[in-house]
């Protein structure tokens, strides 16, 4: 999210010299990267605090609420459809080494466009381990992708950026534009999804995409259609008998919504980020909440954990909360899950705080402005945490070894 309360006081960026090579097809980035990053940090603990208290977890439903698959099939009929190969093999911008945090193992930020975009902000970030695990070097359709969710101030709408992380292709990225559909199967069309995407889940062949005060946006990343990049900018849906998505090259179209319910008397959740425990099958979500922040509610931040359906990468029509936590902390911008353990990154104090599901948290320093973190299982190396910062000017995508962040 970009908050106001973040820290402005920030060194330059550093001057950064060339990648090291990969450890080989299949496996992730070398760590040696050159340069100083504007937030580094060690990841020594810093401090204890007070554990979540557990709620009434049953408090906490989701409903399947629509599907879309009629005019989505009839979309990419009509536009035209790509697979993750052809898309990323038309991966048109280059992202560079960085360091956000001492100790990191891999890290790199965007094209200059997108790291200085002030009308666009990185927010969530899944990784193609969510999403088929670690078998074949985590990849889905043949590539191992890093995807970070953009929300655009205008117009208003929001995107994933896909990103080439393995060492036999180039070290590139391509921008998909999410997009609703609209109109009839007979005549469809598209537009903008207005949300902040301030977390998302990658599992199976679905992408999971939050939706503030709502619920979640669902997607599925076999059906990624073509659009026509000629025309204005403003051109999103059926335009003059073309698909346009504002001179996107590809979009990816919504099949459906997921509402959040609660019991009557509790306050609705806000899906302020999400991300997936891959362990536990189940997807989690907090809330970004701040007593001091007009723009934002304050009160009390909730963390829920809501379960895939056996077997699936999709949920049941109606879907209780398994566990469900009441955390004494405040502006939450990412959280992470693995086998139960939890993450939440306290964006304001630059502190990441882990809770192993009893007892008190264990707190360390982390980056300013960050954002979502990603839980990545590695058989062949340590298991690590993907998270980024959303600064303008140093969006720097990174990981570090969960070990470091789960004393």
């Amino acid at each position: 999210m970009s908050t106001t309360d973040q820290n402005p006081d920030l060194p330059p960026r550093p001057a950064l010299g060339r990648r090291s090579l990969l450890r080989g097809a299949g496996l992730l980035g070398a760590s040696t990267l050159l340069g100083a990053g504007s937030a580094t940090l060690t990841a020594a603990p810093a401090l204890a605090a007070d554990g979540p208290e557990r709620i009434l977890a049953s408090d906490f439903v989701l409903e399947v609420e629509s599907e879309d698959d009629l005019r989505v099939d009839a979309l990419l009929a009509q536009a035209g459809r790509a697979s993750i190969g052809e898309v990323m093999d038309a991966a048109n911008h280059r992202r560079t080494p960085a360091r956000a945090i001492t100790g990191q193992v891999h890290g790199f930020r965007f094209a200059p466009g997108d790291e200085d975009d002030e009308s666009t902000y990185p927010q969530g970030i899944a990784t193609s381990r969510d999403a088929v695990g670690a078998a074949d070097g985590g990849r889905y359709g043949g590539r191992q992708l890093i995807a970070v969710s953009f929300y655009e101030k205008s117009p208003k709408g929001s995107r994933i950026t896909l990103i080439d992380w393995d060492a036999d292709h180039p070290n590139r990225y391509r921008r998909v534009l999410l997009v609703e559909p609209t109109g009839t199967p007979a005549q469809p069309s598209f537009r903008d999804v207005p949300v902040h995407a301030g977390g998302i889940v990658w599992f199976g062949d679905h992408l999971y995409v939050a939706d503030t005060e709502k619920g979640l946006r669902v997607f599925d990343m076999r059906r990624i259609l073509r659009a026509d990049t000629a025309g204005p900018h403003a051109d999103i849906g059926r335009v003059d008998g073309a698909f346009r998505a504002h001179r996107h090259a590809f979009a990816l179209p919504q099949v459906g919504t997921i509402r959040r319910r609660t019991a009557e008397g509790t306050e609705p959740l806000l899906f302020s980020t999400i991300s997936l425990d891959r362990a536990d099958r189940s997807l989690v979500a907090t809330e970004y909440r701040c007593d001091s922040c007009p723009q934002y509610p304050g009160g009390t931040t909730r963390a829920v954990r809501f379960p895939f359906a056996p077997g699936t990468d999709t949920f049941a029509a109606r879907t209780a909360a398994t566990e469900a936590l009441e955390v004494p902390l405040q502006n939450l911008n990412g959280v992470g899950s693995h086998n139960r353990r939890w993450w939440f990154n306290d964006s304001r104090r630059k502190t990441l705080h882990h809770w192993t599901g009893k007892g008190a948290m264990s707190s360390y320093a982390w980056v300013s402005w960050g954002q979502s973190l990603s839980y990545w299982e590695d058989p062949d190396g340590p298991d690590l945490l993907w998270s980024l910062r959303e600064e303008v000017g140093d969006r720097t995508v990174f990981a570090v070894k969960q070990a470091d962040y789960s004393s």
